[in-house]
C-alpha cells in the first residue's frame, strides 16, 4: 500500500527549496495505525477462534458461546478498519496485504472447524473456499489491466457467510438450527453468482487491457491510400 497522496496528507506535492519535497508531501500513514491494529487484532483472533471452538471435544456449548465471541468480534473488526483507513489516510502496504489475509483466514477457520466437527458437509466448505481463493488469485492475475471493485453482492455474500458461520457456531436447536441452514444456503448461493460474475468482470476487464496494449503497439498510419 502506498501512503496518503500529498494534496490529502496537507502538502502540495511539490518540491520544497533545494529540490527536495517538503515532508508533508511524502508522508505515509505509520503502520501502527488504528486500521492496522484491528487487522492485527483480527489476526491473533484466529488461533484463538479455533482453540476456543474445539475445546473439550468442539461441543460444548459454552465453549462454542466464547468461539462466537471471538469469530463476531473478528467480523466487527472487518467492517471498521478498512473503514477507518479510507476515512483517515490509514492506508499503508502491510494493511493491503493482511486486511484481505485477516478476512479470508478467520473464514477459512471457521468453515474447516465446522465440517471437521461435522457440523457442516465439507462440500459447502470446498464450493467457498474455492471461490474465495480463486477470485484473489484472479484479480492479481488482471490486476495490470484495472482493479475489480467489490461490488453490492459481493458485500451481501461476506454479510451471509459471516452470519452463516456464526450461527454455526454456536449450538443452536429447533427451529434456530433449521434457520442457520437456510441461511447457510443463502451464503452458498451468492457465493457462487457473485464469483462468475467476477469472472465475468475479468474476462471483460482483460480483454480490454489488451486490447488497449495492442492498439498503443499499433504502428501509426502514414500518408495517404492509394488513388486517392
Amino acid at each position: 500500500m502506498t501512503g496518503a497522496p500529498a494534496s490529502a496528507a496537507g502538502g502540495t506535492g511539490r518540491p520544497a527549496p533545494g529540490g527536495k519535497l517538503g515532508a508533508a508531501a511524502v508522508n505515509q500513514a505509520s503502520l501502527w495505525n488504528i486500521a492496522n491494529i484491528l487487522t492485527m487484532v483480527r489476526l491473533v483472533l484466529v488461533p484463538a477462534f479455533v482453540v476456543l471452538l474445539l475445546q473439550d471435544g468442539g461441543y460444548d456449548p459454552a465453549w462454542r458461546a466464547w468461539a462466537w465471541a471471538a469469530f463476531a468480534v473478528a467480523m466487527i473488526t472487518d467492517i471498521f478498519d478498512g473503514h477507518l483507513a479510507r476515512a483517515y489516510n490509514l492506508v499503508t502496504d502491510f494493511g493491503k496485504i493482511a486486511d484481505p489475509i485477516a478476512d479470508k483466514a478467520i473464514m477459512a477457520a471457521g468453515l474447516i472447524c465446522l465440517s471437521a466437527l461435522g457440523d457442516l458437509p465439507w462440500w459447502v466448505t470446498g464450493v467457498i473456499l474455492f471461490r474465495e481463493l480463486g477470485i484473489t488469485l484472479m484479480r492479481f492475475w488482471v490486476i495490470r489491466h484495472g482493479v475489480i471493485p467489490a461490488s453490492r453482492g459481493g458485500k451481501m455474500k461476506t454479510l451471509a457467510q459471516g452470519t452463516a458461520v456464526g450461527m454455526y457456531v454456536l449450538a443452536l436447536t429447533g427451529p434456530l438450527a433449521t434457520l442457520r441452514f437456510w441461511v447457510m444456503a443463502v451464503a452458498v448461493v451468492l457465493t457462487v453468482v457473485t464469483g462468475l460474475d467476477y469472472v465475468r468482470q475479468a474476462v471483460v476487464l482483460r480483454r480490454r487491457g489488451l486490447a488497449a496494449e495492442r492498439a498503443l503497439k499499433a504502428p501509426p498510419r502514414t500518408g495517404t491510400e492509394p488513388g486517392r
